[in-house]
């Protein structure tokens, strides 16, 4: 038998990215170690591991964020390793230390390169040093109205103020005028202190329309540090990603090339380890680009990476954390073909508000070059506590076109019923021209496109339609234990270990 990097792996996260550690850890021979939540406990990757241990109530502050309580029960199952998933955990120093410290290998970088890259403008600092290419603006936070009105007659309106803590589009604003930068400096500083606990706010030359192109880097604890490619991210809604592709239509290959030599330097000057992403503004119209901030972990849409490269990233970052050096070098990486990656979200196409429910019916796309990471089926409850992503559609093709065609066809396949869910916004993106020519950039959503209500739910008569929406949820809600016992039986058939802790 090949050598085993670790004997067994808990996995710090739960739902798809929960299923897809499970899954490579299988490959490799390593037992595999899920924890739920209340909510969780008839979630998909709850089956799929060898063990499962309850961690708590719903709220993730009381369960998959507890990493003392992770901890304790990473000492009962016995494991070698942790492995954070994204999100929850995945970029919190203190856990990796408490990790240390109880004698568990941490699968990820080092909390010295979380705390590096976790503040903006520490990593611009560090970045400025190491010669990355960054967007003209302050040097430092904003303390005052006054000098935020310098930096912004400097540097040129419109400009955008960011929450040196920030993420996810909290504490941002675009400043346009004069007149509008005392109020969004005063925003952004009480953001930035009620979500991340820290007022300091800086300022950058905003560039209209940008492109959101990151790069994928991995280190090793040998010196080694190398470059995937780059993802397009830039569909997005509300500073959220939905859909994503590799290589980007807009990069021309000598920018493709400097972005990542940059993107290595950069990795290497903090003396990066294990898998991350080194995420860049792009103008489209003067192709420079600019360093935007780096996640010091796996991404969402690290599977079109997989696709294009070949390389399986989360089995890597189980070996580089085992010790072993890099499984390849940069000659030997290269990008073939085209990868497109789609976010499916329990919400409501139009309005983008989470729909959490039960799935009544559930059957994924199938095909050739066609990936699904999902933890949905049917008699599953998706929770009210979590993001709301529950799958992720990713296709291959020899060609962006094919991909497309390929992406268009599966999500046409995909059938989730029982709650709603954004497949027509993203059939709708995959039509429209802006899409199709590569010209759209991270304003697309906001200033060319809008979903439509369908003309037959217009005529719905909207008491029937409750009535037997009612007694639909009411079925569901009668068979919903017998449903629960048939998928842990149907497991238990076909021989998994099946241990639940509480």
């Amino acid at each position: 038998m090949s050598e085993v990097p670790f004997k067994k792996i808990l996995i710090a996260n739960r739902g798809e990215i929960a299923i897809r550690i499970t899954r490579a850890c299988r490959e490799l021979g390593v037992e595999s170690v899920a924890v739920f939540s209340d909510a969780d406990r008839d979630s998909l990757h709850v089956f799929l591991a060898d063990e499962a241990y309850h961690i708590g109530p719903s709220p993730s502050k009381e369960s998959y964020l507890n990493f003392r309580k992770i901890i304790e029960v990473a000492k009962l199952a016995k494991v070698d390793a942790i492995h954070p998933g994204y999100g929850f955990l995945s970029e919190n120093p203190t856990f990796v230390r408490a990790c240390k410290e109880a004698g568990i290998v941490f699968i990820g970088p080092t909390p010295e390169n979380m705390e590096a890259m976790g503040d903006k403008l520490s990593a611009k600092a560090l970045m400025k040093k190491a010669g990355v290419p960054l967007v003209p603006g302050s040097d430092g936070a904003i303390e005052s109205v006054e000098e935020a009105q310098s930096v912004a007659a400097s540097v040129g309106y419109p400009i955008i103020i960011k929450a040196s803590a920030g993420g996810g589009g909290k504490g941002m604003r675009v400043v346009r005028t004069e007149a509008e930068l005392e109020s969004a400096f005063r925003a952004c500083r009480s953001e930035g202190l009620n979500y991340f606990a820290n007022p300091a706010v800086y300022i950058e030359r905003f560039i209209n329309d940008p492109k959101h192109i990151e790069i994928q880097v991995f280190g090793d604890t040998h010196g080694n540090v190398v470059h995937l490619f780059e993802r397009e991210c830039s569909v997005q809604r509300r500073h959220q990603k939905i859909i994503e592709e590799s290589p980007s239509p807009s990069v021309p290959n000598d920018v493709r090339i400097k972005m990542g030599e940059a993107a290595v330097k950069a990795a290497q000057s903090i003396n990066y380890v294990g898998a991350g992403t080194i995420e860049f503004i792009f103008d489209n119209k003067t192709k420079e680009f600019f360093f935007m901030e780096m996640n010091t972990r796996l991404q969402v849409e690290h599977p079109i990476t997989e696709l294009v490269t070949g390389y399986d990233l989360v089995k890597e970052q189980i070996w580089v954390a085992k010790g072993k050096p890099l499984s390849f070098k940069q000659s030997e990486i290269k990008q073939k073909g085209h990868a497109i990656e789609a976010r499916i979200c329990a919400e409501d196409p139009v309005t983008y508000k989470p729909h959490p429910g039960v799935i009544r019916a559930c059957r994924h796309p199938q095909g050739p070059f066609l990936r699904i990471d999902s933890y949905a089926y049917p008699g599953y409850e998706v929770p009210i506590y979590y993001d709301p992503m529950i799958a992720k559609v990713i296709t291959w093709g020899d060609s962006r076109e094919e991909a497309i065609h390929r992406m268009q066809r599966a999500l046409t396949e995909f059938v989730l019923t029982g709650i709603k869910t954004n497949i027509v916004l993203h059939k709708t993106i995959l039509n429209h021209p802006k899409f199709l020519d590569g010209t759209y950039t991270t304003q697309f959503i906001e200033k060319n496109f809008e979903v439509l209500e369908p003309e037959l739910f217009k005529e719905i008569d909207d008491p029937v339609f409750l009535i037997s929406a009612a007694i639909t949820a009411y079925r569901d809600r009668q068979s919903k234990d017998v449903r629960r016992l048939n998928v842990a039986s149907t497991w238990k058939r076909i021989g998994r270990k099946l241990q639940l802790r509480t």
